[in-house]
């Protein structure tokens, strides 16, 4: 059975290139009618931020990324697995005994410091090492890459398996853990590669069936270089919170690396797994594109019939009236790109507008005391009544329709940009919008 993983560490956001670990890894066991897994590596926990696992399953729930099993790694140190594992490559000689940890996790596949003085003073206690060989190779077949790749033993440095704590470090726990859990296949991004070749010599040394291993390409900031996970813009609950739909943002997230053969670019989670293939694993690395992500998360909106658009504008329309929405949401739909813009677009509903005089063309005076006059005479406040009474206005005086109806918008909103302007002087009605006429001109 095809068993993977998402393995995230509590100790931050997580970031949009972490979404899209956990979004292939669970299409690829789905695809397969298999298993997706859950791992909460929180072993470090002096970097463990206080409700970041919560809020990472909230997410996955959120995108529909709903897990088949869950650990929490912490709660396995407690059974001893990782303390048995290491104790057993030291007896068998292939781990040491020291008296300090060693360097960050993450980066410890290459130093400058690959031996450990410690090796050759047969200690008995303290954090545990892993003792490296020398002019040996090891290698392994990335099923994302498409190719072998292969290291000198003598360029690895010997990692810290177990700190003195008891606590497992990344390197001994994902080992273990990958195994105890029958992970098939194990995705990660490619910053991970340099760790690779320590996992190869634990799974060697324990006796473990090497699960297939694929690295991810990174994403690229558009202003250059690896997208960072500094940038808050690039953490998926800031991105949730500019206004970007959850069904969008996992839509863009799924292009950015993989490829469908039929270049098809909107579809669902159930289109997606269905259709995934990691033969459409990309080489090159994509770049974190603002622009379509805009364009695609404005097409998800346009698709939303109109109660379900309203529903999503909830966070989004403080202060709006139920009814009120209902009469906006047509004129906004197909404009705006995030949810966030609809306050920009609909704000002069609720709150009269600050006009800058600034804005408004050289024959403003003309245009708006022609627009009053038109205005004031009509019985019926319906938009037939208004497109026909503000045409006649301009046709009479000769206006340039463009210039008319600009001078009219900025006037009545504020603005430049607005939903269409003589729908919204209907839903204003007719006491707001003269009176906001009166007040420019």
């Amino acid at each position: 059975m095809v068993r993977t993983r998402f393995a995230p560490s509590p100790t931050g956001n997580i970031h949009i290139g972490g979404l899209r670990t956990a979004l292939y890894a669970y299409a690829l066991a789905k695809h397969n009618k298999g298993e997706f897994i859950l791992r909460i590596e929180d072993t470090d926990k002096k970097r463990e931020v206080e409700g970041a696992t919560e809020k990472i399953k909230e997410l996955l729930n959120l995108f529909g990324l709903i897990w088949d099993e869950y650990f929490i790694q912490s709660e396995r140190v407690k059974s001893g697995i990782y303390k048995k594992a290491a104790e057993k490559l030291v007896k068998e000689g292939h781990a040491y005994y020291c008296q300090h940890e060693g360097r960050n996790a993450k980066k410890e596949g290459f130093s400058k410091e690959l031996r450990d003085s410690c090796r050759d003073k047969n200690l008995t206690s303290g954090a545990i090492k892993l003792r490296v060989p020398d002019n040996e190779k090891v290698s392994f077949k990335d099923f994302v890459v498409g190719k072998e790749i292969s290291w000198n033993t003598s360029d690895v440095a010997d990692a810290t398996l177990l700190k003195s704590d008891g606590f497992p470090t990344y390197h001994l726990a994902v080992v273990v853990d990958d195994n105890d859990m029958k992970v098939s296949h194990v995705l990660r991004g490619h910053d991970w590669m340099p760790s690779t070749p320590i996992h190869l010599l634990v799974h060697k040394y324990l006796g473990f069936k090497l699960p297939e291993i694929g690295h991810l390409t990174d994403i690229l900031d558009p202003e250059g270089g690896k997208l960072s996970k500094r940038k808050g813009s690039t953490s998926v609950e800031g991105l949730l919170k500019e206004g970007y739909l959850p069904s969008a943002l996992l839509n863009y997230v799924c292009l950015l690396g993989w490829a469908p053969k039929n270049n098809q670019e909107i579809f669902s989670l159930e289109e997606f797994v269905a259709m995934f293939d990691p033969k459409g694993f990309q080489k090159s690395n994509p770049v974190f594109d603002r622009a379509k992500l805009d364009w695609m998360n404005g097409e998800y909106i346009r698709k939303a019939d109109l109660e379900g658009f309203i529903r999503m504008l909830k966070s989004e329309s403080s202060g709006f009236s139920e009814e009120l929405l209902k009469k906006i949401a047509p004129l906004i739909k197909d404009r705006i790109k995030k949810l966030s813009e609809f306050g920009n677009y609909t704000r002069f509903f609720i709150e009269e507008p600050t006009v800058e005089k600034k804005l408004l063309g050289p024959n403003s005076k003309k245009h708006l005391e022609a627009a009053k006059k038109a205005l004031d005479k009509i019985k019926k406040w319906d938009l037939e009544e208004i497109n026909e009474v503000l045409m006649e206005a301009v046709k009479d005086n000769g206006f340039k329709i463009g210039d008319f109806f600009m001078d009219l918008r900025i006037a009545v909103t504020g603005t430049r940009f607005t939903p269409p302007i003589n729908d919204s002087i209907v839903i204003l009605g007719k006491d707001t919008t003269l009176k906001r006429l009166s007040k420019v001109t």
